[in-house]
């Protein structure tokens, strides 16, 4: 069974910076993708970042591009969200999701596996 454990958000100021992971565990990942997304309050919850567990592909969202960096450590089976010159409009909970999909990476319904979410406060 897929588990995905977020932790790492808190509260920071605008202009401060946050690093989230999830450990994942329950399987082998390296025909996986993992991904990240946030949903604030009220909204649809949306794409932020995907790694490809084996390497190679990463894509991130427009809103978060030269500001967020997703990475992976294989050896610990965790994936990183490094948050920079972050926004009050960043502000949301934050999910880990995997996919063994080649398809809708970018998308809510591409992704099976989700963890319980961090939240995230940027104030400004």
């Amino acid at each position: 069974q897929v588990q995905l454990v977020e932790s790492g958000g808190g509260l920071v100021q605008a202009g401060g910076s946050l690093r989230l992971s999830c450990a994942a565990s329950g399987r082998t990942f390296t025909s996986y993708t993992m991904g990240w997304f946030r949903q604030a309050p009220g909204k649809e919850r949306e794409f932020v970042a995907f790694i490809r567990w084996s390497g190679g592909s990463i894509y991130y969202a427009d809103s978060v591009k030269g500001r967020f960096t997703i990475s992976r450590d294989t050896a610990k089976n965790t994936v990183y969200l490094q948050m920079n010159s972050l926004k009050p409009e960043d502000t949301a909970v934050y999910y880990c999701a995997a996919s063994d999909r080649v398809l809708d990476l970018a998308r809510r319904a591409g992704y099976d596996y989700w963890g319980q979410g961090t939240q995230v406060t940027v104030s400004s």
